[in-house]
This record gives structure tokens, C-alpha cells and sequence, in this order.
């Protein structure tokens, strides 16, 4: 079978970190064209946008969105409507309404839609859902804290509303809770700081419910200093388990069971490859709706600007 041709719409640092050496060391895809309004690597068509890929590029077969999250819901409609399969970096739209538009849209066109919550991918994170499946969870922390100038820099969009603000990256850190407890849970407060010259918050406090859990919060930061601070802690009736490093580092009453660099978007492509190729899709948005709930419940406070 011939390999599946694909675009990669949006080229800032994920897509050129991350999606394209997955692309090239996946032998199911070929990067067939960028589309993009900045800079692209040579070698490759770049178009401006999608229309001008549809209208005049080479055939491709489906798309990769890594656009900014507002922009995402639209882009994905055209695409599902001009018969593409579709990959959405996460979160997979700015609104639960929107990803159940798109979800029947691929559905009725009998494509593939995946939302790639690509922390699930991490080494640990199915390990550590095994030695959870029959555990009784007392209390989980989960911690998802990072420099936001060192992952988007000069990105002025991230501080844009439908960005999530500091959930842009906690969502990844729910995404990876809820694949791994053996429950599901809800969001019932939370505590928000808002910079005073930002439209979105950059620190997130949670409280959380899950069922025969005793306590469950969450803490996300954007301003955190020095190295990345991700992290889900599970005290169980068997003990504590600890899966930090962004899922990479697994260990089980102070024994490391595993500690392995990630290669989440490797095996995120070859789940796009399985779902093209079976005809199925998956478009999970449980993380999105915990943000949801975040903001449903959320006390907001105020603080001094936020420079970046």
C-alpha cells in the first residue's frame, strides 16, 4: 500500500520539532506540502492556506492541523469537506460544541478525525494505567508546570482567549490523568490568576472529584522557573505511584520501573495511520470538557502583568 500523503497546516516550533521527523520516520506518511504564512523548510510545496493547497498543490490524503486552536475548528471542517482525514494537535477545538460538529461531520463523509492528546502516548502512561486498574486511589496530585517563554516563544496568539491560556498545556496533563485512572472524574472549582495586561489565566488551581477518591487537585503554572514540573502522584491502597517527566519516569513505592525518553509523536502518527487505514476515527474530548469545568467554576483573581 502506498503511503498516506499529508500536510502539515500551521509550521511553528511543535510541527517542525515534533511533526515533521515523526512524519519522515513513519513509513505510512509522506509530507507531501506545508501550508503556512511563515517560514517552511525548502524541498517541500508551502501554500498560504488551505484552498490554495486543495486548489492548486499536489493530492494529499489527509491533514495535520497544528494551527493555533482558534483557528482549528474551521480549518478542520474545510478539510473534512474536501474529503481529507484529519489529525488535530490538542486541544482539539476551543469548544466541546465545536469538536461534536466536526466528529459528525467526519462521521457522515466516512473519514478519520483524531484528536491526538499526545501524552497519552508517553512511555509510562500505560504501565502505570495496569498497576492503577484495580488499585483504590486515596488522593492524586497532578502537577503540569513549565516556562511558557521557553515553549512558545514570540507566540502572541497563545494569550489569545480561545488559546485556554495556561490549559493549553494543562490539558495535556488531564488528558494523561484521565488515561490513566481507572475512574473518571470532574472538575468542581477552581482558582484562576488572571495578569492584569492578559486576557487568559497563566496559573490554575483545581479541585477535583473522582469517585471513592479522598482528595484529587491539580496545580498548572506558566511561570514556572527552571526545568518542566509534570507530574501525577497516586497514593493507592497499595501505595504511591509516580509518573512525572511528562509520563517518561514511572515508579511504584520509591522502585523506578521505567525511565524512557519520550517518543509520543511517533506513536501518535502510527495511530493515525491505523485509524486512516481501518476507517475509524477518535476524537475524545473528555480533557477539553474538564477545562470546561474549569472555567465553569473558576474564582477569578487578578494580578501584576505578565511579561513575555
Amino acid at each position: 500500500m502506498s503511503a498516506f500523503r499529508i500536510a502539515i497546516v500551521g509550521y511553528g516550533k511543535i510541527a517542525g520539532d515534533e511533526h515533521r521527523p515523526a512524519i519522515d520516520r513513519n513509513g505510512d506518511f509522506e509530507l507531501a506540502a506545508i501550508v503556512t504564512k511563515g517560514t517552511a523548510p525548502e524541498g517541500i510545496p508551502v501554500f498560504s492556506d488551505l484552498s490554495g493547497l486543495f486548489k492548486d498543490g499536489p493530492e494529499v490524503d489527509c491533514v495535520a492541523l497544528c494551527v493555533p486552536t482558534a483557528a482549528r475548528f474551521a480549518l478542520a471542517a474545510e478539510a473534512l469537506d474536501a474529503g481529507k482525514h484529519v489529525l488535530l494537535e490538542k486541544p482539539p477545538a476551543a469548544r466541546l460544541e465545536e469538536v461534536d460538529t466536526l466528529r459528525q461531520k467526519a462521521a457522515a463523509k466516512g473519514l478519520s478525525l483524531f484528536a491526538a492528546w499526545h501524552s497519552r502516548f508517553a512511555p509510562g502512561v500505560a504501565t502505570a494505567r495496569d498497576l492503577l486498574s484495580d488499585a483504590r486511589i486515596r488522593s492524586v496530585r497532578l502537577t503540569w508546570k513549565e516556562d511558557v517563554r521557553r515553549w512558545h516563544p514570540d507566540q502572541s496568539w497563545i494569550f489569545e482567549p480561545e488559546s485556554l491560556g495556561v490549559f493549553d498545556m494543562g490539558i495535556n496533563g488531564l488528558s494523561l490523568a484521565s488515561a490513566v485512572l481507572p475512574g473518571s472524574f470532574a472538575v468542581q472549582g477552581a482558582r484562576l490568576a488572571y495578569p492584569e495586561n492578559r486576557r487568559v489565566p497563566v496559573t490554575a488551581e483545581l479541585d477535583i472529584a473522582m469517585e471513592g477518591c479522598d482528595a484529587f487537585t491539580a496545580a498548572f503554572d506558566w511561570n514556572h522557573e527552571g526545568a518542566d514540573d509534570k507530574a501525577l502522584e497516586v497514593e493507592t491502597d497499595r501505595g504511591m505511584l509516580l509518573l512525572d517527566r511528562s509520563g517518561e519516569r514511572l515508579a511504584f513505592n520509591g522502585a523506578l520501573l521505567l525511565d524512557r525518553r519520550q517518543r509520543e509523536y511517533e506513536a501518535v502518527y502510527g495511530r493515525f495511520a491505523a485509524l486512516i487505514g481501518s476507517g475509524e476515527g477518535d476524537i475524545d474530548a473528555i480533557p477539553l470538557r474538564h477545562v470546561e469545568e474549569a472555567f465553569s467554576t473558576a474564582v477569578r483573581k487578578t494580578t501584576e502583568p505578565f511579561f513575555c
